[in-house]
């Protein structure tokens, strides 16, 4: 019988990496969300987006989406950390959880990121809908040790 790799995901306490896959998919869900809500206001603005390359373009150098850049990031965290070759740890897992709790706060009277996500969430009922789901798995209680 060969020998259970230490790095592997039986080496790590229990849920945590269903609790940091779920969050990470909810949060991927909200990203397409707020990304589809931002194209809709940015071809009121300026007009049609002529192709799905225009619009990689605008996402990646266009200040009209930089906002959504936190949200990028803390999924490619997310990525890191599951892919890493160490097993996933409560304290990594609560870090970004606690990332996430703090980044996805809407303000209306907020600077930055919070002032646009107020916005997005006043406009779409599907980023509520995504806000919903990764608060769910913000709120979740850690998994025990």
């Amino acid at each position: 019988m060969p020998m259970a790799n230490p790095h592997s995901a039986e080496a790590e306490p229990a849920g945590l990496r269903l609790r940091l896959t779920s969050l990470r998919e909810a949060l991927l869900q909200l990203h397409k969300a707020l990304l589809d809500s931002e194209r809709i206001s940015y071809e009121a603005t300026f007009g049609q987006i002529a192709s799905p390359y225009q619009f990689l373009h605008l996402v990646t150098s266009d200040p009209w989406f930089a906002w959504l850049a936190p949200v990028t990031k803390l999924v490619a965290d997310m990525d890191e950390t599951l892919e890493a070759k160490t097993p996933l740890t409560a304290a990594a897992v609560e870090s970004l959880v606690g990332q996430a709790r703090a980044l996805l706060v809407a303000s209306m009277d907020g600077e930055g990121f919070s002032r646009h996500y107020d916005e997005a969430l006043q406009r779409s009922p599907e980023v509520v809908l995504a806000h919903a789901a990764a608060a769910k798995w913000i709120r979740e209680k850690p998994p025990a040790a």
